[in-house]
């Protein structure tokens, strides 16, 4: 069931109109059979894993509360993320092991007696076992208490806005808003209205018809350098307005509700190096990895690996540098069992690594004065742009042919010049409403905090500005949105 199809606004249409009608437990209710109808509408035998982690998380969670002893707790914890990454490692990662295995074998002349299972992916396990796992961890380290209402556990766990791609959020946020009664504003509507034309618009009209120009240039047996690279700053437009339409239609539609999602894209195409475009891109995801994985992976160095390596595991650049490439190559992993994610996890984690490097000598380049800005935020998104050719290629070779194609054939025809026009067209829309958002998030704040001392005209052009934007994006999905309900990349993960 996609946002962008006829059959999602009909089940939100009802859902919505009887959430209306009734009160905190009656809602709470409705949300639990509407993510399970939602979910099950995609393949209904995947509800019962969703179900049974369900079960098993918040079973956990009690068992924690009520477990006599540090090492009891530290078992229920254990089985918690033994039954979550086991499952998440079956579904996702049984193939892959298996093919990689057979062709090593094959590669050293071995013929072994097995093949891949041909086991289907369940939609969004990636992020709702993510999801979960941060619930059991949390309440183990004494963070939020146990969640005593299966109702609202289940609920918070199938919330159908962001459960198959995201947002990842916390249970401290978003749990804490399914026990407690929601208070429905005129604002919060605007606001979720707002987001959800914001993301159609991504979606259908940018993310899809730069998606166009991206699969030809991808899929093509050969062509010019000047191709690639429009293709590969296609994909650049297409992955940033695809997801982040998503996250923004997600957010939209829990506003509707009375819920506040996390914001999970911060303008990543502005960032000036590596750990700015990690602040700004997948924030949900990047600050779990950061919680989860990159912090206890420090501590764990720095406690336990001392004098194992050639290296000095107490200088902090080397817990810094060994955590960061372990922890993207793990975070490349999580997006899709291919040596292509790896492959783009270590690109990660190098960028990360050199970025350290630079900010910390004792001779740094002195990047902060203000002129360099551009340059720097130029440079960091031909940098993400090569990381996108990774994540993107078919096949691995396509990593090395799009450079060499783009520095020895690079041949700009009318072709190309009217592919670069239509880019330049979606990349400036994207940037105008991100300029609109820039400007209007102050002022909604000055409005919440003191309204009296905003100016009128000041709120009035604000609010004019809002809707004058929200009514040509509207326009422009009718014109040239692309129609068939295109499927999100990130359902894929």
């Amino acid at each position: 069931m996609l946002f962008n199809s006829w059959t999602f606004v009909l089940f939100f249409v009802v859902v919505y109109l009887s959430y209306l009608r009734l009160r905190h437990g009656g809602q709470n209710r409705l949300l639990l059979v509407a993510g399970f109808v939602f979910y099950g509408y995609w393949d209904y035998r995947f509800l019962l894993l969703l179900m049974l982690t369900t079960l098993v998380d918040y079973g956990c969670g009690l068992g924690m509360s009520s477990a006599s002893s540090t090492g009891r707790r530290r078992a229920i914890l254990l089985g918690s993320l033994a039954v979550n990454l086991g499952t998440l490692g079956f579904f996702k990662y049984c193939d892959f092991f298996i093919g990689s295995l057979v062709g090593l074998a094959d590669i050293l002349g071995f013929n072994l007696p097995i093949r891949p299972l041909g086991i289907i992916l369940p939609l969004g396990i990636s992020f709702y076992t993510f999801q979960e796992m941060s619930y059991v961890i949390d309440v183990y380290r004494g963070v939020i208490p146990p969640c005593r209402s299966l109702r609202d556990y289940a609920a918070y766990v199938s919330f159908f806005p962001q459960l198959v791609a995201g947002p990842i959020e916390r249970a401290s946020h978003l749990l804490r808003q399914m026990a407690e009664p929601r208070v429905l504003s005129w604002d919060g509507v605007r606001a979720g209205l707002w987001l959800l034309v914001k993301g159609m618009f991504l979606k259908v009209v940018i993310a899809d018809n730069a998606a166009r120009i991206a699969d030809r240039a991808f899929n093509a047996p050969s062509g010019t350098g000047a191709e690639a690279l429009l293709g590969v700053y296609a994909f650049a437009i297409q992955i940033y307005c695809d997801f982040g339409g998503y996250s923004n239609i997600a957010r939209g539609l829990a506003a509707l509700m009375g819920f506040d999602i996390v914001v999970n894209f911060r303008q990543p195409y502005f960032a000036t190096n590596p750990a700015d475009f990690w602040r700004r891109w997948h924030i949900s995801l990047s600050t779990w990895l950061r919680d989860y994985l990159f912090l206890p992976l420090s501590y764990a160095f720095s406690r336990r690996l001392d004098g194992v390596c050639w290296f000095r595991l107490r200088d902090e650049f080397w817990i810094y540098a060994a955590a960061t490439l372990a922890t993207m190559l793990l975070g490349g992993l999580w997006h899709g069992a291919d040596w292509k994610f790896l492959l783009w996890g270590a690109y990660q984690g190098v960028l990360l690594t050199l970025s350290r490097v630079f900010r910390t000598s004792r001779h740094p380049v002195r990047w902060g004065r203000a002129w360099l800005r551009p340059v720097r935020m130029i440079g960091m998104f031909h940098l993400t742009c090569f990381g996108w050719l990774i994540f993107r290629c078919n096949a691995l070779s396509q990593v090395l042919s799009f450079p060499v194609s783009i520095g020895r054939n690079f041949a700009w025809d009318e072709r190309a010049s009217t592919t670069g026009l239509l880019l330049v067209g979606l990349a400036t829309l994207f940037l105008l409403l991100d300029v609109v958002d820039e400007w209007g998030r102050p002022v909604a704040r000055a409005l919440r905090r003191s309204p009296d001392d905003v100016p009128a005209w000041y709120a009035v052009a604000g609010a004019s500005v809002s809707l004058v934007t929200a009514a040509a994006m509207l326009g422009l999905i009718y014109l040239i949105g692309v129609r068939g309900g295109t499927s999100f990349i990130y359902f894929q993960f």
